[in-house]
C-alpha cells in the first residue's frame, strides 16, 4: 500500500479491491493460450498455485517498493506485471500442453465474431479503468493515461489492419480485434509517463510487432497459443516496457511532490537499459514458476 501513502485519494480499502481486479485477469489471460486442451479442475489449481510462485512475487518487486522498483523500473498499469508474466506463461504452458488436434492443418475461427467483438468492445472500454484507474485519483494524469490508452488501441487496430491487407490481400474483423488489443497491452505499463500523441506512435508500433510476433514467430516456432497471448499480451508487455523507457516524460509528476521520469528522449538512456534488465529478470521467473506450477499440479 506504499502508493496509496504517497499522497494518492485511494483509500486502502478501494485500492486493495482495485488491485484484485489485477490479480483476477493475470492467470484468466494465461487460460486463452490452452482452449480445448484442459480440465477445469486442473486449470483452477494451476491458476491458484502460479498466482502464489509468479504474479505475488513479481507484483511485489515492482508495485510494492520490491528490488526492481528500487531499481527504477516503472510500470504504470501492469505491462510487466500482468501482460508480460502471462504472455511468457501461456508460452510455456503452450509448449508443454502440445497442439489441438487438427492444428494447424485446420483454420480454427471464433464460432461467434459477433461475440468476439463484443468481447473486444468490452476490453477496450475497461481498458480505460484499468489505466486511468492506476493514477489512482481522478485528476490530470489519469486523463492522459486514458487519451494515450484509446489512440494506442486506434493506432494498433488502423496498423494491423493495413500490413494484413498488405500480407493477406484484405484486412478483418478479427485482425482489427487483434491489433487493438496489441496496442492496449502495449501502452499499458506507458500510459500514466507518456503524453497522448505518444500513443499514438506506441500502438502503430504495437500493430507492427504483435503481428510479426502472432504470425512469422508463431509459425516458426509451431506452437499453439489459441487466443495468441503470448504474441498479443506477452510481446505486447514487453515492448509496452521498453517503450516506457523511451517516451516517459518528466513533464507528468508522479505525485505532487515527486518530479517525473524522463526517458531516452529527454536523455536518459538509462532507463530503457533498467527497463530492459526488469523485463529480463521476469522473464526468467516466469518460465521457472510456471514450470513448477505445471509439475506440481501433474500436467
Amino acid at each position: 500500500l506504499d502508493s496509496v501513502r504517497e499522497g494518492q485519494t485511494t483509500g486502502e480499502l478501494a485500492f486493495a479491491l482495485f488491485q484484485m481486479t489485477f490479480a483476477i485477469i493475470t492467470p484468466a489471460l494465461i487460460v486463452g493460450a490452452w482452449v480445448e486442451r484442459a480440465r477445469f479442475g486442473w486449470v483452477v489449481a494451476f491458476s491458484a498455485l502460479w498466482s502464489l510462485l509468479v504474479y505475488v512475487p513479481v507484483t511485489r518487486w515492482v508495485w510494492g517498493s520490491g528490488f526492481l522498483a528500487e531499481q527504477g523500473v516503472i510500470d504504470f498499469a501492469g505491462g510487466i506485471v500482468v501482460h508480460t508474466t502471462a504472455g511468457i506463461s501461456a508460452l510455456v504452458v503452450a509448449l508443454m500442453l502440445g497442439k489441438r488436434i487438427g492444428f494447424p492443418r485446420t483454420l480454427m475461427l471464433p464460432h461467434s465474431p459477433a461475440l468476439t467483438v463484443a468481447g473486444a468492445g468490452l476490453l477496450w472500454v475497461g481498458w480505460f479503468g484499468f489505466n486511468g484507474g492506476s493514477a489512482l485519483g481522478a485528476g490530470s494524469r489519469a486523463v492522459f493515461a486514458i487519451g494515450s490508452t484509446h489512440l494506442a488501441a486506434c493506432a494498433g487496430a488502423v496498423v494491423w489492419a493495413a500490413i494484413e491487407w498488405r500480407h493477406r490481400g484484405k484486412p478483418s474483423v478479427l485482425g482489427i480485434i487483434s491489433g487493438a488489443i496489441a496496442g492496449l497491452g502495449t501502452i499499458t505499463p506507458a500510459s500514466g509517463f507518456v503524453l497522448p500523441w505518444h500513443g499514438v506512435v506506441i500502438g502503430a508500433i504495437a500493430g507492427v510487432v504483435c503481428y510479426w510476433a502472432c504470425i512469422v514467430v508463431k509459425r516458426r516456432l509451431k506452437y499453439d497459443d489459441s487466443l495468441d497471448v503470448f504474441g498479443v499480451h506477452g510481446v505486447g508487455g514487453i515492448l509496452g516496457l521498453l517503450m516506457a523507457g523511451v517516451f516517459a516524460t518528466s513533464w507528468l509528476s508522479v505525485t505532487p511532490e515527486a518530479p517525473g521520469i524522463s526517458g531516452l528522449l529527454e536523455g536518459n538512456s538509462e532507463q530503457l537499459g533498467i527497463q530492459a534488465l526488469g523485463v529480463l529478470i521476469v522473464t526468467g521467473w516466469c518460465v521457472f514458476g510456471t514450470l513448477i506450477a505445471l509439475g506440481l499440479t501433474h500436467v
